[in-house]
Formats: C-alpha cells, sequence, structure tokens
C-alpha cells in the first residue's frame, strides 16, 4: 500500500516532463536552425517554457477535477513545476556553450538522460522493466526534435528570416 501512495503523482510528474521533452525541446531544436542567436532562442525558450507549463498545469488541474480529484491542484503544481524544471534543463546548455548546435547536441544528451533516469526510478519501484517505456519516450521526443528541426529550416528558408 506504501508503494501505491508514493506513486499517487506519477501521472502529473510524468505529464509535465514528458510534455515538456517533447514541446519544448521539438521548440528549441526547431529555433536551433531558424535563429543565430542564442541569446534569442533562450529567451524564446524561456518564454515558451513558463506559458506552457501554466497551460500544462491549468489543463490537467481541470481534468483532475473532471475525475473528481481531491488533490486536483496539487497534482496541477506537480505537473507545472515539473514542466519547469524540466525545460530548464533543457535550456540550460545555451546559456553556456557557444556553438548552437553543441548545445543542441547537449540538450539532446540531457533530455535521453533525464527520461533514463525517470523511467529507471519508475521501473524499479514498481518491478517492470524499463528499457521499452525508456525507447519509446527517448523515440517520441527525439523524433519531434527531428521533425522541428528541420521545420525550423524550412520556416528560415521560404519565410527568409535572418536573425
Amino acid at each position: 500500500m506504501k508503494r501505491k501512495k508514493s506513486f499517487k503523482f506519477v501521472r502529473a510528474l510524468v505529464l509535465g516532463m514528458h510534455d515538456a521533452l517533447v514541446e519544448l525541446g521539438g521548440i528549441i531544436a526547431g529555433l536551433t536552425f531558424a535563429i543565430d542567436s542564442r541569446r534569442i532562442i533562450v529567451m524564446t525558450g524561456l518564454i515558451a517554457a513558463v506559458a506552457a507549463s501554466l497551460s500544462m498545469a491549468a489543463a490537467n488541474y481541470q481534468a483532475e477535477r473532471c475525475e473528481n480529484n481531491p488533490h486536483a491542484l496539487r497534482a496541477a503544481m506537480y505537473t507545472g513545476i515539473m514542466y519547469v524544471g524540466t525545460s530548464a534543463m533543457l535550456i540550460f546548455p545555451y546559456t553556456v556553450i557557444a556553438n548552437k548546435f553543441w548545445a543542441l547536441t547537449m540538450m539532446g544528451l540531457i533530455a535521453a538522460l533525464i527520461i533514463f533516469g525517470f523511467n529507471c526510478a519508475i521501473g524499479r519501484d514498481t518491478g517492470r522493466p524499463f528499457i521499452k517505456r525508456f525507447t519509446e519516450m527517448l523515440a517520441i521526443c527525439f523524433g519531434v526534435a527531428i521533425v522541428s528541426f528541420f521545420i525550423g529550416g524550412a520556416a528560415r528558408h521560404f519565410l527568409g528570416v535572418n536573425i
């Protein structure tokens, strides 16, 4: 029973973490190819992270309320906090690495480590193998990032953006 109680908010944590990895990771990957300035990439990433974390928290709150969860506000807070925390880790390489493509590479490594660590912890505590979930989450995150990277390149080319 203790184990089940400790996983009461895992859904909220996964929602915030995974959405940040997919959504913000995709945004940053697209911006990396579309925009030359790391400062603009960081600024845009921060704005998107805060707006999306508030949106995700609000959506999770509403979803939990529909399920009559008495802890809906707490679940929403976990979702928002996990989104912001994950986003900060994804944006960080762009603040310390001068080359935006090396920063993108580091962001990818950080994303993979976050996914690995989280799935390891869940697998260990539930007793279920984590490799399948790890590879699935990794494929989704990197698939979205790759598509977004090409969308950023196409946007730069077709819209003539040069910042």
